[in-house]
């Protein structure tokens, strides 16, 4: 059988192909869920994964995260949908340690590929420390992968719990969603975005794990704006979010420039629109590159400056994106 090209086969990919961040917020608010005193963080903060109290001082903190490819190579999709679905134990504090497996396969791709894409998220799985022990495998006309993580913590990190006068470090440079579109128009061979996707944030958490980590989060489809807000409401402070700070990847501005943007981008404004706030005065390819989606992005983290001054020492691929202040108007202020 020919080899089909995975892209070809989907309407949206990666990340960008979340569900419109309004449309989740009114399926899921005030539903009549059960409450557990032992279930310590739920989806009621928007945070990134669920921690529930096992007892003697540890938690299980346990996440799902699965998409159809934006790559044609199932081996690096299989490396990039692992590593995205990892990030959000990383980003809650929490050392990953199984996982299950989350297949839609199509009739009209060989079963090899299947298999390339198990030995890719795998591989990854390995650097991570992580175990695939199983999981579950559907037909559908569109390839999508992904993983249910388990990790375990002493101490977690949550989104909410950020301080005025502290600082935001991100971990991982913008512009994969931009990157991608363009790719996908065969503008560009997105090297550095792929480079990017299939990066664990393993090391990003180990350089914080001895600070005081007051919020944490991790930057994937709803963009940087989508879920720096999350925090700041969970929080109860504004985010400032200092433009000229903000490290994108090389191509990522030229492919906003010309148009190359995706989908996610105008659903994440349509929802944020009234609750941020951005400058008239910033140019439309700019804000294209804020509301953008990421996938497997970096870790946004908010600690003193005096962390953050050793964070950045530990870790120099991080940066400084703003800060956090007290409550005023509206809960991201871009300047």
């Amino acid at each position: 059988m020919e080899e089909v090209k995975l892209t070809s086969l989907v309407r949206s990919s990666g990340c960008n192909a979340k569900l419109p961040p309004g449309d989740l917020h009114k399926a899921l608010d005030n539903l009549p869920i059960k409450r557990s005193e032992k279930l310590i963080e739920g989806f009621e903060s928007s945070d990134d994964a669920l921690v529930y109290d096992i007892g003697n001082g540890r938690v299980l903190i346990e996440t799902v995260d699965f998409f159809p490819p934006m790559v044609d190579d199932p081996e690096v999709f299989g490396e990039i949908a692992a590593a995205n679905a990892i990030s959000d134990i990383y980003a809650m504090g929490g050392n990953p340690a199984i996982a299950m497996s989350l297949m839609c396969f199509p009739s009209c791709l060989d079963i090899s590929v299947m298999r390339r894409i198990m030995e890719g998220a795998i591989r990854k799985c390995d650097e991570a420390g992580v175990v695939i022990a199983g999981g579950h495998t559907l037909s559908d006309r569109e390839p999508k992968f992904g993983l249910a993580v388990t990790g375990f913590a002493d101490k977690i990190w949550s989104n909410k719990g950020a301080r005025p006068g502290d600082i935001a470090v991100l971990t991982k440079k913008l512009g994969v969603g931009l990157l991608m579109t363009a790719h996908k128009a065969g503008e560009n061979d997105a090297k550095e975005a792929i480079i990017q996707m299939r990066t664990l944030n393993k090391k990003a958490k180990e350089a914080a794990e001895d600070l005081d980590i007051h919020a944490a989060t991790d930057v994937t489809g709803f963009s940087l704006m989508g879920h720096g807000y999350e925090a700041a409401v969970a929080s109860g402070i504004t985010l400032l979010i200092e433009s000229d700070k903000l490290k994108f990847l090389p191509g990522a501005e030229e492919a906003a420039r010309f148009g190359f943007v995706p989908e996610g981008r105008y659903t994440n404004e349509d929802y944020l629109e009234d609750k941020v706030d951005v400058p008239e005065s910033l140019p439309l390819y700019r804000r294209d590159m804020l509301f953008s989606p990421e996938t497997s992005g970096g870790l946004l983290l908010f600690m003193s400056p005096l962390d953050a001054e050793k964070y950045l020492r530990r870790f120099p691929d991080a940066f400084i994106i703003g800060k956090a202040i007290e409550k005023e108007g509206k809960s991201v202020r871009v300047i």
